[in-house]
């Protein structure tokens, strides 16, 4: 059952009465629309904040915000909302929240409107292809948002498009930075914050040891024995037993989907110079949550903090990348705390 923020309530009733500016607040029909992915019949859901097909010159700035692996679209868009009203963004920020349904009749049971796309129960989160509609994949879905909100026609005064994602989204995120083929195409900046995922699809076949995230990103109670003078990061090899750990999507192998035709040193320069964000949970050092507890996830790091660490210091440090890392106080493994702190809004909504 969905169920609005009262605040957010409160800040549709005293808002502008200019059905443009106006934000749609509520995760509710009233704040859906479909967008096509492909040249077929295929469509997917997308909570959005406002028209996306009406001009509207109050928007600077869009935040794509994608769901976890429950894929509750509302969820996240009534976090999105709850943030873009702390930041008073209501107004300036076109807020959306994709919807990657998904009914294999097995684990995932999503019940879908006519043509609804069905994506790939666990594939969403890398660019893999539809069940129902093989030919598109899921950042085809998002590529079709990016064109969509780029157009000038429609947001003129568009300064800045911000892609994130929690956990499963952290995932998406993550994948996509590194692989959309639109990024240097629409004509406005692209930033991508990726936040608290499980796992990363590594640029390499090295991995990190325990000098290369801190120490109170272990488990509780747990110190890895390592030398001080430890290699931060050293060759996986065979993978030590772990023979997938770097099959894609937690490396580059045997890539499949919306990446398959890129070369890897394309997807490492990709994911070198776009403007990236690790923002991570004080907290987040727990294996709750769908925890990836897989060898393939476990050699990134013990905690989803520890392998956001390693992972940005490897690009940072190997690939010569700029990317930041946001440690969010106080916060475990929950998109609402992380994505309202007051350390964040500023990330979510620059300014133009």
């Amino acid at each position: 059952m969905i169920r609005p923020l009262l605040i957010l309530a409160a800040a549709a009733a005293i808002a502008p009465s200019d059905a443009h500016a106006q934000a749609c607040t509520t995760a509710t029909p009233e704040c859906t629309e479909w967008v096509a992915v492909g040249t077929g019949a295929g469509r997917s859901l997308v909570f959005r904040s406002h028209v996306l097909d009406v001009r509207n010159e109050s928007i600077t700035r869009v935040l794509v915000m994608v769901h976890g692996a429950g894929r509750n679209a509302d969820g996240y868009f009534s976090s999105a909302m709850a943030a873009a009203f702390l930041a008073r963004a209501l107004e300036n920020t076109l807020v959306i929240s994709p919807r990657m349904a998904s009914n294999d009749g097995q684990g995932c049971r999503d019940t879908l409107a006519p043509n609804e796309i069905s994506w790939h129960c666990n594939t969403w989160r890398s660019g893999g292809p539809a069940l129902t509609h093989p030919a598109v994949t899921s950042f085809d879905f998002m590529d079709a948002i990016l064109r969509k909100v780029a157009r000038k026609q429609v947001f003129p005064n568009l300064k800045v498009i911000v892609v994130t994602g929690h956990s499963a989204g952290g995932q998406v995120t993550n994948r996509y930075q590194m692989t959309n083929q639109v990024h240097d195409k629409l004509g406005v900046p692209v930033r991508y914050i990726v936040s608290n995922p499980s796992s990363y699809a590594w640029p390499s076949d090295e991995r990190p040891t325990a000098t290369a995230w801190s120490l109170t990103a272990n488990a509780p109670g747990y110190i890895a024995e390592v030398r001080q003078d430890a290699p931060a990061f050293a060759s996986f090899g065979a993978g030590r037993g772990c023979t997938n750990y770097n099959q894609w999507s937690f490396g580059l192998v045997n890539r499949t989907g919306y990446s398959a035709s890129q070369t890897d040193d394309q997807i490492r320069k990709q994911l070198a110079s776009r403007p990236t964000v690790y923002l991570l949970g004080e907290l987040d050092i727990l294996p709750l949550a769908g925890f990836d507890g897989s060898c393939s996830a476990m050699a990134q790091g013990p905690t989803r903090l520890a392998r956001g660490q390693a992972f940005a210091k490897y690009v940072n440090e190997k690939l010569g990348a700029k990317h930041d890392v946001v440690v969010v106080p106080m916060c475990g493994h929950n998109a609402r705390c992380m994505y309202t702190a007051d350390v964040t809004l500023p990330l979510l909504f620059p300014e133009p």
